[in-house]
């Protein structure tokens, strides 16, 4: 459904903001029996939710902040993760090498470890190992052997594919009855006697404005919180402090994934198999503009390559960029330093409006129930989160045998993707042959999938399609030789003109040159560091 279509409905949940957290919002509050919208200027998962490091781990860093609050409800959340949405979130083992490092800091590393552990007591994965150097460098051929001194081995785990996160939430929200619009922007809130009421939005396709009422409005909006903020509330003052961390794709992955304390400043930094590449992050700089805006620079690709390879080696080509801005809870101090806990406030300008401050992709699930729990109560609800509990819908048993359709190479990518939800993708493939048909050369997507994103998963640009509901954008070619393809898939689905289907294209092809490899866009604002 398009914000369009909303004219003058009335909901008892209205979430701005379409990352993790909102939709884990949305499906918690959908499934408690709410009446639920979710509305998302860009599309959802599109901003710091893709721009993230992809894992979901309590965080090692967090023990040396002392925030022991955090790291064991990460921990927590990691394993509920691990059990509701298995197809998505899985095991990955780290070692963190020692070099030159004293026998007091081996020590102090030592019992960091035995400190995860104990904060993980509920754990399903493997606990820590404390490696030699020779057994390091077996375990990980990858590693410097000179100055190695051995390594920390410990457990967490990777969302390969955070965007795909995001969307189940949105299709067990919609399951559930809530409404889903993306491409579709808040502009004013509707209050009145001190209290909101809905809030006007413009649908950016339709290019048409409604207002949409609601008995609470929940600002979820991240790194565009304060925006937001901005048109919902009279007097808002800025909340949050907003920094960039980027990413790089390059060949050749390391056995295992690796947290590094950067030869440049000591930072905490990720050398980490992802998707046949190796994923090395992140950065953490102040980001003043748009969130929209933030690419990786020369000077932070330059800054990434010096913290890692004294310990990895060379990382040869940068072959793709990813770039993500995180919203913090407003600190004063040094990025890094700033705490990633989050804070959800009741509003009294005006009343009825629910804020979500920080958080992490790890904790979203646990910050949604929380921020769910603050509306029920506004809503004088006692209906309890069953979300804990309750597998995503890829993670649902599949009833009987999938048809015998596609290749093996095809099937594996659509569970990748769907997890059992691939069953309707093959269905469509069953019911039209043709959109079994490869969407380009070397990679195993298939016509049926961006059938079933529009028809199923909101998916209303072909940019939602190539970054967000497939894996093509992480493919060598980016997707391009599949975009004429999707454009026409997509133009038979939604009925666009031609200028419609040239402008989609045009506008892909700008998303994806921006994120090429070594040809980042933007200025250089990282050439300082170090």
């Amino acid at each position: 459904m398009r914000a369009a279509d909303l004219h003058r409905q009335a909901f008892d949940v209205l979430v701005v903001g379409g990352g993790v957290i909102g939709c884990g919002v949305a499906r918690d509050a959908a499934r408690r029996g709410l009446r639920v919208a979710i509305l998302e200027q860009d599309d959802f998962g599109s901003g710091t939710s893709s721009g993230s490091t992809r894992l979901i781990h309590g965080g090692l860093r967090y023990l040396e902040m002392l925030d022991f609050a955090l790291v064991r409800l990460d921990l927590r959340e990691r394993e509920i993760l691990l059990r509701i949405a298995p197809h998505l979130v899985t095991p990955l083992r780290f070692l963190l090498p020692f070099y030159r490092q004293s026998a007091y800091q081996r020590f102090r590393m030592r019992v960091g470890m035995l400190l995860y552990d104990a904060l993980s007591y509920d754990r399903s994965l493997e606990g820590h190992a404390m490696l030699s150097a020779d057994e390091a460098l077996a375990a990980e051929p990858k590693l410097v052997g000179e100055g190695l001194q051995g390594a920390a081995a410990y457990s967490d785990a990777q969302v390969a594919l955070p965007e795909r996160l995001c969307m189940e939430n949105v299709v067990d929200a919609m399951e559930a009855g809530a409404v889903a619009c993306n491409h579709s922007k808040v502009v004013a809130a509707v209050v009145s006697d001190g209290r909101i009421r809905g809030v006007r939005v413009q649908d950016l396709i339709a290019q048409r404005e409604v207002e949409v009422s609601a008995r609470v409005v929940v600002n979820a909006a991240g790194p565009w919180f304060d925006r937001a903020a901005g048109v919902l509330q009279s007097a808002a003052r800025p909340r949050v402090r907003t920094t960039r961390g980027i990413h790089l794709a390059c060949p050749n992955p390391p056995a295992n994934a690796l947290a590094l304390p950067s030869a440049v400043d000591g930072r905490l930094t990720f050398v980490i198999p992802w998707l046949g590449y190796t994923w090395v992050g992140t950065t953490d700089i102040d980001h003043e503009t748009d969130p929209s805006e933030a690419v990786a620079t020369p000077g932070e690709i330059d800054y990434l390559r010096r913290s890692v390879e004294p310990y990895v080696g060379g990382l040869g080509e940068v072959l793709f960029t990813n770039a993500g801005v995180r919203a913090l809870v407003r600190r004063d101090g040094h990025a890094s330093a700033v705490t990633r806990s989050h804070q959800i406030i009741a509003e009294q300008d005006p009343v009825g409006l629910v804020s979500i401050i920080g958080g992490k992709l790890t904790g979203y699930r646990a910050i949604a129930e929380e921020a769910t729990q603050r509306v029920c109560r506004l809503l004088d609800v006692s209906t309890r989160s069953i979300t804990a509990t309750t597998p995503l819908p890829g993670a649902r048993p599949a009833e009987g045998a999938d048809p015998d359709l596609l290749s093996p190479a095809q099937r594996d990518r659509l569970t990748q993707l769907y997890g059992s939800r691939r069953r309707e993708v093959l269905e469509l493939v069953r019911d039209r042959p043709e959109l079994g048909r490869p969407l380009m050369e070397g990679a195993p997507d298939v016509a049926a999938q961006v059938v079933h994103a529009v028809r199923h998963e909101a998916c209303e640009r072909v940019a939602d399609f190539v970054l967000r509901r497939s894996c093509l954008t992480f493919t060598s070619h980016r997707g391009r030789p599949a975009l004429a393809r999707i454009a026409a898939l997509m133009r038979e689905e939604l009925g666009w003109s031609d200028q419609r289907t040239a402008d989609e294209l045009a506008h892909v092809r700008r998303l994806l040159a921006r994120t090429d490899g070594d040809r980042p866009s933007g200025p250089d604002t990282f050439a300082d560091i170090g």
